[in-house]
């Protein structure tokens, strides 16, 4: 049962009101009378976009190392999280105690280390496998003993992050190249096929080809500890920086990038790469 008007406000307006405050907040926001139109009218599907940017955005300032960023950006996705859970608990499916709840009698069973009996003495490898095979007792608690080996892979998540996971659940099950030179030869097999595709095949066949490679690129990363996401945002936010020194180096002499030409662009490129690693040699 809501708080009366009054008691609603006042803790809507308490700002040491926490998590009580924004819940309240957000069943005033979509209350159907009195609400808010635009939040009244979302439901699930038309929000899953908004929860993808926020977390997206709290990634991003952990990588610009944003610190002071960082606080809101975490409360931009936390009310994502409370968003969900009005709209479960208006549907009598869920709310956010039970999704609190439930998190929590998780994280419980799957570290046995640490809350049951267990020793700690395991490597992080270890305790890696174990998690698996908890989570392997859960689908059977729970009838789903005969999914595949891909199922539960969620087909929303960015494609190279899907493509480890993917890669991951078959490598647990021995479908996997077994050294990281084995992966550098199918690359160059997959990229001598897409040059052959370009030139002999149509569009479709090419994208295909290109997947693969993709495809591939990811399964290295994997290989070699990489993150392909990380190393992705990192790379464009090179780029970005990069060819922002090229504007700037343009506009002192009043010019911009359309004034310039691809070779003079380069050299400035190359400027700008170097004085990037002069920069880093400072710093060590």
């Amino acid at each position: 049962m809501p708080p009366d008007p009054a008691e609603s406000q006042r803790l809507c307006l308490d700002p040491a009101g926490g998590l009580p405050r924004l819940l309240e907040i957000m069943r005033r926001l979509r209350d159907p009378e009195t609400g808010c139109p635009w939040d009244i009218a979302q439901d699930f599907a038309s929000i899953a976009p908004y929860t993808i940017e926020e977390a997206y955005e709290v990634a991003d300032a952990i990588a610009r190392g944003a610190w002071d960023e960082l606080e809101g950006e975490l409360g931009d996705l936390l009310l994502q999280v409370v968003y969900h859970a009005e709209m479960g608990a208006e549907q009598d499916r869920f709310d956010f105690h039970g999704i609190a709840n439930g998190i929590a009698d998780k994280m419980i069973a799957r570290h046995p280390h640490v809350f049951g009996g267990e020793s700690r003495d395991k490597t992080p490898e270890q305790q890696t496998r174990d998690w698996e095979t908890i989570k392997a007792a859960e689908r059977a608690a729970a009838g789903k003993t005969h999914a595949g080996t891909l199922d539960g892979v969620a087909l929303g998540l960015p494609a190279l992050l899907r493509a480890v996971k993917l890669q991951k659940r078959a490598a647990r099950v021995g479908f996997d190249w077994p050294a990281t030179a084995q992966v550098v030869d199918k690359i160059t097999e997959e990229a001598r096929e897409l040059v052959e595709a370009r030139d002999t095949l149509g569009q479709a066949e090419i994208e295909e080809e290109f997947g693969d490679l993709l495809f591939v690129m990811a399964n290295l990363g994997r290989h070699l500890g990489i993150d392909p996401e990380a190393a992705l945002r990192a790379a464009n936010a090179k780029f970005t920086r990069r060819f922002a020194a090229i504007e700037s180096a343009l506009a002192r002499d009043g010019r911009t990038p359309a004034d310039s030409d691809l070779a003079e662009m380069d050299a400035l490129w190359d400027r700008a790469k170097a004085d990037e690693k002069a920069d880093r040699a400072a710093q060590e």
